[in-house]
């Protein structure tokens, strides 16, 4: 398209680059939106999940006997009751439906139970009777010998530098934290399969793992798109889904299972904690020689989407730095502890962490600001990345960080006691609290990966209803919040020029649009949307809607949208055209510490991201806020307690996440350098920002304290106990 037919339909009312109203926006404000939890059928029963209390041990016995009795209870299932494929896996199938002779986490599904009220079924499911044998556990992913994938990047053959400087980090496991539990609705058809209502991020392979396992075509397993209360990867694996359509087909009447909160945290995957050692090494003036990393992955106890994750972690673990040399391993291990998968991120997350450091360490080391030693180092369009794959669209980092630098800083600490650490709560009159300012920088890929067969299908209708017409899309593309269905009308909109547009309910009757994942719907779906509007517009044959659609009645095309090929990385070197498209965010961050309590008060984010181009500037807006929120809570309060492969805060009491009060004012400037390979230009948004929030926020605390702090989430012990400073790890051409 060219930029004036661009610039014609940009400016369309409530089509492309407009802030068009959510369809579900008043029902979610009024609590009137029906989330998978608020499913309700005639004639249904309650299922529940009977989970293993340790990491690991054999399972000798299971006696069922006393949950039968309990009156009202109408089914116990054992993995002796599966009537199909007895394992699934979302890359690898090495998950059992439910434990067979051992149990690998705690939390694991041993049994189910199907009764007429939901207490019943949970507290039948209390009363089962396991024998476990307890064997060791295998909790420490260092001592792990099972590897899930060993992803090396070499390149260069120079690893001496007059600059070096060296770190060990480590990230906390993090959880998705979406406030709709785990939920769905399965029910018996007349054929003899199930349609299932779920809440879910990826229909089609739910369904292509879920119909092995049932002993069933996948004609015969129908999955429909409930309302989805959050997901951020962490409803892009199983859950519940096998579980009530075993319990459906046993009982022949329709099963509901909803997870509390409790149980939703041994119920979903979570983001893989990290153990990274890096060394970089540079000239005096601080361009980069070398870079040097070890970055180990704690898979848990099943493989879910560990080798995608951990191929991320590799391509992307230097960051978008220009460096000729670099010696890279990236390392999934399998552990006893919980399985560990998509999250919002997904592996670079870990590694910018780990490199942002480190080139703060750089700065210092060479006498440089933080935001100079990047510029000198920033990638640009034409550029390399440490993969070999040449970064062809704009990429223009370093004025990215200018942009940002430039942004005015917030006032000094104010007088008021409540915008202070712990001010609330009268804990401090300022005495102890410093300020500290903090940069980070991140770069995420966009869209599937490593040679993935990666698109997305789109069908849509144009017809008169009641004289005027009316455009129906549907695609089997999750809508969990981020606003897909938002984008699809708009596409419509644009594409047509028919302002009646109606998104259908996504289901597994129209061909598969892949995850609500890697930042991708609106690439490949809107991509979908976009060719087949194309392909209705031109059966207009130049007439007005209104006209054509009068003349040639109804008309309907589908499309498929694939972007470009994408190869695996090379097993030896780490080369490879592995990624899609880059995406950059830089973050500033303003932080109040009080140095003796340890509490720390984000004062201020500042953010500058390029998309490519915007199609909903408010919805942008929200993707980059809320990403940026999720990076402060890894950065600061968020992680899963666990010891000994057991969790030990699996509620919201005690897993803490950001609220409103947390969440700090935001300077956000958002560029548009289109990427000419994408649909309108656009660039995915979603994930960037939670990559380059964490390293801000805990450059920002070590500026204010003085500390090295290695590891996040940054707990108040580490600052309080510790304060009074430590070495950065700088040498003068020597490790540190």
């Amino acid at each position: 398209m060219t930029e004036t037919a661009y610039t014609t339909l940009h400016g369309a009312e409530q089509g492309v680059g407009a802030s068009a109203r959510r369809p579900d926006a008043t029902l979610k404000v009024t609590g009137e939106f029906a989330y998978a939890s608020d499913l309700w059928l005639d004639g249904m029963v309650w299922g529940a999940t009977l989970r293993s209390p340790h990491p690991s041990a054999w399972i000798r016995s299971i006696d069922v006997g006393p949950a039968l009795k309990i009156p009202g209870v109408l089914t116990v299932l054992t993995h002796e009751d599966v009537p199909g494929a007895k394992f699934y896996g979302l890359e690898h199938k090495d998950q059992p439906v439910l434990a067979i002779d051992q149990v690998r986490y705690q939390g694991e599904p041993v049994a189910l139970v199907a009764a007429d009220h939901p207490e019943t079924a949970r507290r039948a499911a209390e009363v089962i009777v396991v024998e476990y044998e307890v064997r060791e556990a295998v909790t420490d992913p260092r001592e792990s010998e099972e590897i899930v994938r060993h992803q090396p990047v070499r390149r260069g053959d120079t690893f001496e530098a007059e600059v070096v400087v060296t770190g060990e980090y480590e990230v906390g496991m993090q959880d998705q934290a979406f406030l709709g539990p785990e939920s769905g609705l399965a029910v018996p058809a007349e054929d003899g399969g199930v349609d299932l209502y779920i809440a879910t991020q990826w229909l089609h392979v739910d369904r292509d793992q879920l119909a092995p396992c049932l002993g069933l075509p996948a004609d015969k397993v129908r999955l429909t798109l409930s309302g989805v209360g959050g997901a951020f990867g962490a409803r892009e694996d199983l859950s519940m889904q096998v579980h009530a359509c075993m319990l459906a087909l046993r009982l022949n009447r329709p099963v509901k299972i909803v997870y509390g909160r409790e149980e939703s945290f041994f119920g979903h995957v979570h983001r893989h904690p990290a153990w990274m050692r890096y060394e970089h090494g540079a000239t005096r003036d601080g361009k980069l020689v070398y870079v040097k990393a070890d970055i180990l992955l704690d898979g848990g106890a099943y493989c879910s989407s560990s080798l995608a994750v951990v191929g991320n972690a590799a391509s992307l673990g230097v960051g978008p730095y220009e460096v000729e040399n670099v010696r890279v391993d990236a390392t999934g291990v399998y552990t006893n502890n919980p399985p560990c998968g998509a999250m919002r991120g997904f592996g670079a997350v870990q590694a910018c962490f780990a490199y942002e450091s480190q080139m703060d360490k750089l700065a210092e080391a060479c006498g440089l600001s933080p935001v100079e030693v990047r510029v000198r180092n920033a990638v640009s369009q034409g550029s390399h990345l440490i993969t070999g794959q040449v970064i062809d669209s704009p990429a223009p980092l370093a004025e990215m960080l200018r942009e940002l630098e430039a942004m005015p800083l917030p006032p000094a600490a104010p007088a008021d006691l409540r915008s202070m650490p712990g001010g609330v709560s009268q804990t401090t009159h300022g005495e102890s609290v410093r300020r500290g300012v903090g940069y980070g920088v991140g770069i995420k890929n966009i869209c599937f990966s490593e040679g993935f067969d990666d698109y997305s299908t789109a069908r849509v209708r144009a017809e008169l209803i009641g004289g005027e017409p009316h455009v129906t899309v549907h695609t089997a593309a999750a809508e969990v919040g981020q606003g897909l269905v938002t984008i699809q009308a708009q596409i419509a909109r644009t594409e047509l020029g028919i302002a009646n547009v109606t998104v259908a309910t996504a289901d597994t009757s129209v061909g598969s649009a892949g995850s609500s994942s890697a930042s991708r719907q609106s690439y490949v779906t809107g991509g979908a949307v976009k060719a087949a509007c194309e392909a209705v517009r031109e059966r207009f044959n130049g007439l007005s809607p209104e006209e054509a659609l009068e003349k040639f009645g109804p008309i309907e095309e589908t499309r498929e949208y694939r972007h470009r090929p994408t190869y695996p990385m090379d097993p030896r070197t780490g080369q490879g055209d592995s990624h899609t498209q880059l995406a950059l965010c830089v973050h500033r961050a303003v932080v109040d510490v009080d140095v003796e309590l340890g509490l720390v008060k984000v004062v201020e984010l500042a953010a500058v991201q390029d998309v490519g181009r915007i199609l909903n500037p408010q919805a942008l807006e929200g993707q980059i806020q809320g990403g940026s929120a999720q990076g402060l809570g890894l950065a600061l309060m968020e992680e899963i307690q666990i010891r000994d492969g057991r969790v030990l805060n699996p509620s919201f009491t005690d897993y803490l996440i950001p609220t409103i009060l947390d969440m700090p004012p935001m300077r956000m400037k958002i560029l548009e350098n289109a990427d000419p390979a994408a649909p309108y230009g656009l660039r995915g948004a979603g994930e960037p920002p939670t990559l380059s929030s964490t390293p801000a926020i805990a450059a920002a605390v070590r500026a204010a304290t003085g500390l090295r702090l290695t590891r996040v989430p940054i707990r108040p012990e580490d600052i309080a106990l510790f304060n009074g400073g430590s070495t950065m790890g700088v040498s003068d051409g020597r490790r540190a």
